[in-house]
């Protein structure tokens, strides 16, 4: 009689042992798996956004000398620059946005191919920009042309930086008599707005 209870009871105990485990499996799925998951989310480390423009390098405003589209005037334009950490870096900032291609209308006043070598500053309020030979040697030569691509330069880097006073210009690391013909640049040259038109934005 006993074996025969035993084994009557063997199938129903294994049925309740196989829905308990389902029922326990079904609950970890669907209860304890997603409050887990929940659980550890919260408690790992989020990753800091980026602040807003934090990918974005840094800039400024600065005012630079191209001429205007009649050819008869400099005309002072407001652009964007790299910013450069010190009045020499800026420097160099500023004086590579003034040798890409002009924004419309206005046109360059420096010839085209010109490089910027080196430029520093000395501790009397004087520039000297060191630049690459077209800038004599591409100039189309005549006595306004010469004076806007000097006074492009001269009145860019005295505009925007108060430490500097005058500008010389060198070519290939050497002091030249002039560019084209007709303006000394054998000494610091200090801005001159004789040819500048009010400030204008493209």
């Amino acid at each position: 009689m006993a074996r025969r209870r035993r084994s009557r009871l063997l199938p129903v105990v294994t049925a309740l042992a196989l829905a308990g485990a389902l029922a326990a499996g079904v609950w970890a799925t669907w209860v304890w798996l997603p409050r887990w998951r929940s659980q550890a989310e919260q408690a790992a480390p989020q990753a800091a956004a980026p602040a807003p423009g934090q990918a974005e390098a840094r800039k400024i405003q600065a005012t630079l000398f191209y001429v205007s589209a009649d050819g008869m005037r400099l005309a002072a334009v407001q652009r964007e620059v790299s910013y450069g950490e010190g009045p020499a870096e800026q420097a160099r900032q500023i004086l590579l946005e003034l040798l890409k291609p002009a924004p419309a209308p206005y046109v360059s006043a420096i010839p085209a191919g010109t490089r910027l070598r080196e430029v520093f500053l000395s501790g009397r309020g004087d520039a000297f920009v060191d630049l690459s030979r077209e800038i004599g040697a591409e100039h189309v030569g005549g006595s306004l042309t010469e004076a806007f691509t000097v006074y492009a330069i001269v009145n860019t880097l005295t505009t925007n930086l108060p430490a500097v006073l005058g500008v010389q210009l060198l070519v290939e690391g050497q002091e030249v008599d002039t560019l084209a013909g007709h303006i000394d640049t054998r000494h610091p040259l200090r801005k001159n707005l004789r040819w500048v038109q009010k400030p204008e934005t493209p």
